[in-house]
């Protein structure tokens, strides 16, 4: 106990000392990545996330999830049975999600971002909560994933967006990681890209920034949280997105007082110039 305690006081005097910076369109300040090693043995040893329950907020076994955003109550439809199929993780909710969608909504209440009349797009977007509380926040967003999970997608959509008080707009469409995309992901490429739960194995890993290159201006700004599963996945994505992108790691103090979680972390990125 004691020497996990001596851990995490120096994991967080090292976190103290690293570099901090805005990036893009978030106007707080963020802990800048400087290497993927460093990165790791500090989320390791500062979170220590094999320790802590997977889901704190959410229930895989659950047909709905329930949480109130932006003045409503939402309803989530999920997927369980689909779970048992290898290789689906997008048919239910995720902390990951959770975290990333109220951290959108705090964010936007604080004045350290703005949504309103952004065009955004949701990679993997799964069940559709961060990119319905994107358009209800303002934003034009379009929420992607594989074919075969847009029929659910577009059902969370339908009942939380477009039936309800909606400030932004939605669309709902087909995207492949690593594929060549659409023109109308395109012109204009947007404002701001959102992620949750995408880093998940090395394979996926390539194609998602392979997709994230070609999606992203200099201009945008992408928003990515994810679940501290696999220490390896992870800090090969950090090796391989540091060529092109500039990351932050958004401060925990930072995100929705009621949503946190040491289960997970919040990344902000920015394409190098």
């Amino acid at each position: 106990m004691e020497d996990a305690s001596t851990e995490q006081n120096a994991a967080a005097a090292a976190a103290a000392t690293m570099p901090m910076s805005r990036l893009g369109a978030y106007e707080n300040a963020v802990e800048l990545v400087e290497t993927a090693t460093e990165e790791i043995l500090l989320l390791w040893a500062l979170q220590q996330p094999a320790s802590r329950r997977q889901n704190l907020f959410v229930r895989h076994s659950s047909q709905t999830l329930a949480i109130d955003a932006c003045g409503q109550h939402l309803t989530i439809h999920q997927s369980p049975s689909s779970m048992s199929m290898p290789g689906v993780t997008g048919a239910v909710m995720w902390d990951s999600g959770i975290v990333l969608g109220k951290f959108l909504e705090h964010s936007v209440d604080s004045g350290t971002l703005r949504l309103h009349g952004k065009r955004i797009i949701e990679l993997g977007a799964g069940c559709g909560l961060v990119g319905c509380i994107a358009a209800l926040l303002g934003a034009d967003a379009v929420l992607t994933d594989l074919p075969d999970r847009l029929k659910l997608l577009k059902k969370n959509v339908d009942q939380n967006v477009e039936k309800g008080n909606r400030r932004g707009s939605t669309l709902v469409t087909e995207l492949v990681w690593g594929d060549d995309l659409d023109q109308e992901l395109l012109d204009p490429l947007p404002d701001i890209v959102l992620g949750s739960d995408v880093v998940y194995s090395e394979g996926a890993v390539e194609d998602l920034l392979l997709t994230l290159k070609q999606i992203c201006g200099f201009q945008t700004t992408v928003f990515l949280a994810g679940e501290l599963r696999n220490d390896a996945v992870l800090e090969y994505f950090f090796e391989v997105a540091m060529k092109e992108f500039l990351i932050g790691r958004v401060d925990k103090t930072q995100w929705h007082p009621d949503y946190r979680s040491d289960r997970v972390a919040l990344y902000v990125l920015v394409k190098k110039r």
